[in-house]
């Protein structure tokens, strides 16, 4: 029996000398130079990488450094529009006359329809009498009175009333991503975003984190749809052509080593702080890893390098967050993640020990029992 316990003893000793397993590297040997074992001697080590603290002081510094991956797309600013619809080409146009004389040119009946135009291209539209017309750039009541003015000179008491259904020039085109795409006719210079959002059901369900994209011009405006929602000098009028799709953010972080999860994982939210990913992966694994040693490693463009105030100083940075300070914490809270970041829980050096403990226990009570 006692030369079976120490044969269990010996095989832990062992097991300690070859190394045990770990889920995750110490901080000290993610940390390393990676010269530091062929430096000559007196040389100082080589980082390729700079190392820097999140906390109150190093945090409105990093805050001022430019994102990673693409710049964000700007927005436009929300102006108050005249509520009247703009007539434009492709419009079509019901005209109707009213003339209450007996012997009438329009007839007995005193109210004549006439058959919808459609404004061509050059802004024109023909109408009876009159000929053609143009009337492409007019409010539909300024239009009226245009087409009233004309009328009246071949028939002196008519009236004239006027409706305008809009065409593709007063289309907007809610292309992708909503809950029923196509185009939505816009009956006034005054339709906000947000109205076509509602009547095209909101983003489809399926989006994790909706970003809206506008086209307009030539050029691509985008916003995420929870700001768009909060604030109101973001939701914009309207304008025809207009092309509207919302896609899923495409940012993703990689958590690894000793977190509660080790996987590639979608931005839930258009800003999120390096504390709420933590909380999102399920923290820390509590049996091995190291809260004063959580790692995010981040890769910038060549061309963001700079002096460490205005840019990072390397290409490669890592930044470490200590859990168990109320600064680490409060200032994790602050440090925004960026896409590819990768978030590294380090192994405690109470880990492998633990470890060794457990086999001991185990291995002696096998033992035990023989």
């Amino acid at each position: 029996m006692l030369a079976q316990r120490f044969s269990a003893i010996i095989a832990c000793f062992a097991l300690a000398s070859c190394g045990l397993p770990r889920g995750a590297g110490f901080q000290s040997e993610v940390l390393a130079a990676s010269n530091a074992n062929t430096a000559a001697e007196g040389e100082e080590p080589v980082y390729d990488f700079a190392v820097y603290e999140v906390n109150r002081e190093t945090l409105p510094v990093l805050q001022g450094w430019p994102v990673t991956g693409d710049a964000p797309l700007p927005w436009i600013v929300a102006q108050e529009q005249p509520a009247s619809l703009m007539i434009a080409a492709g419009d079509v146009l019901q005209v109707t006359i009213w003339d209450a004389e007996e012997n009438s040119i329009f007839g007995a009946a005193g109210v004549t329809p006439l058959q919808p135009a459609t404004v061509s291209s050059s802004g024109r539209i023909f109408v009876p009498y009159i000929g053609d017309l143009r009337v492409s750039g007019m409010s539909p009541s300024t239009a009226r009175e245009r087409i009233e003015e004309e009328m009246i000179r071949t028939v002196p008491s008519a009236q004239v009333q006027l409706s305008v259904e809009p065409g593709p020039s007063n289309t907007a085109n809610l292309a992708s991503g909503f809950g029923a795409s196509g185009l939505y006719p816009l009956p006034d210079r005054n339709v906000r975003i947000l109205d076509l959002f509602s009547q095209a059901g909101g983003p489809s369900p399926d989006l994790n984190s909706p970003q809206v994209r506008l086209v307009r011009g030539g050029k691509t405006f985008g916003i995420p749809f929870d700001r768009l929602l909060k604030d109101p000098r973001a939701n914009i009028a309207m304008r025809g052509g207009d092309r509207l799709y919302i896609e899923d953010d495409a940012r993703k972080f990689i958590a690894l080593g000793a977190t509660g999860t080790q996987s590639i994982i979608e931005f839930p939210e258009m800003e999120f702080s390096a504390l709420e990913a933590l909380a999102f992966i399920g923290g820390v694994n509590a049996g091995s890893a190291n809260p004063e040693g959580i790692l995010i490693l981040r890769e910038y463009a060549s061309n963001a390098v700079s002096d460490g105030i205005a840019g990072p100083p390397k290409e490669r940075v890592v930044f470490t967050i200590d859990l168990t300070t109320a600064d680490g914490l409060f200032s994790a809270g602050n440090f925004m993640l960026e896409g590819d970041d990768l978030i590294y829980g380090t192994e405690s050096a109470l880990g492998p020990a633990l470890t060794l403990f457990g086999l001991t226990n185990t291995l002696v009570s096998v033992a035990s029992t023989n």
